[in-house]
């Protein structure tokens, strides 16, 4: 018996809440890891394009406000880029997200950049995003709880994913490849025009 419940409380270590796709709580009990547990695809995530993208709240790095997402539905196109400061991908991609996405579109009141940091202290985003020189709004994500909602909790970053006004997934990417980004960037302006002629 207790063999098994060291073998069950292991497993609830390595999956973490990749069995939550979509909650709130990021709990792990011994039911969810038995009957909750996704598997992920090719490139760790564990949600999909058209799935509605899991919610959450988060408080922006260097202030005292938060931000909801689904309190963009309806009326934003969202971009979350999951990133970290030990992240070497995201140090030459984050530039790159400022230049040719957050630069073009900060002033669109139908667009929204949100920077997910990975477990890391406040002080230590806030030299990230200098460092990068980004000026976009990186949040607080404390013990990756909101980078398991998307992805598994071992799976690596960067990535991005591409929510619509509907508060629906519609890309997802991973690592830095200049063909991916560039049709990431083709989306996003697809979207915002969608969203302008309604």
């Amino acid at each position: 018996m207790k063999k098994i419940l060291y073998v069950v409380a292991v497993l609830a270590l390595l999956v973490g809440c990749q069995g939550n796709k979509g909650g709130n709580a990021a709990v792990v009990t011994t039911d969810s890891v038995v009957a909750d547990t996704i598997v992920p695809d090719d490139r760790g995530y564990i949600v999909e394009v058209g799935d509605m993208a899991p919610d959450f709240t988060a408080t922006i790095a260097g202030t005292n406000d938060s931000v909801t997402l689904s309190d963009y539905r309806g009326k934003r196109v969202v971009m979350l880029q999951f990133t970290a400061s030990w992240c070497g991908v995201c140090r030459r991609e984050m530039p790159e997200i400022e230049r040719q996405i957050w630069q073009r579109h900060k002033d669109n009141e139908r667009f929204a950049l949100i920077g997910v940091d990975r477990d890391e202290p406040d002080s230590t985003v806030l030299a990230f995003a200098e460092k990068t020189g980004v000026t976009y709004p990186l949040v607080l994500d404390e013990g990756g709880e909101i980078f398991c909602r998307y992805a598994h909790r071992l799976a690596g970053i960067t990535r991005n994913v591409i929510v619509d006004t509907d508060g629906r997934i519609v890309m997802m990417t991973r690592l830095y490849d200049e063909e991916e980004f560039a049709r990431m960037t083709q989306v996003i302006d697809s979207l915002l025009n969608v969203a302008g002629a309604q």
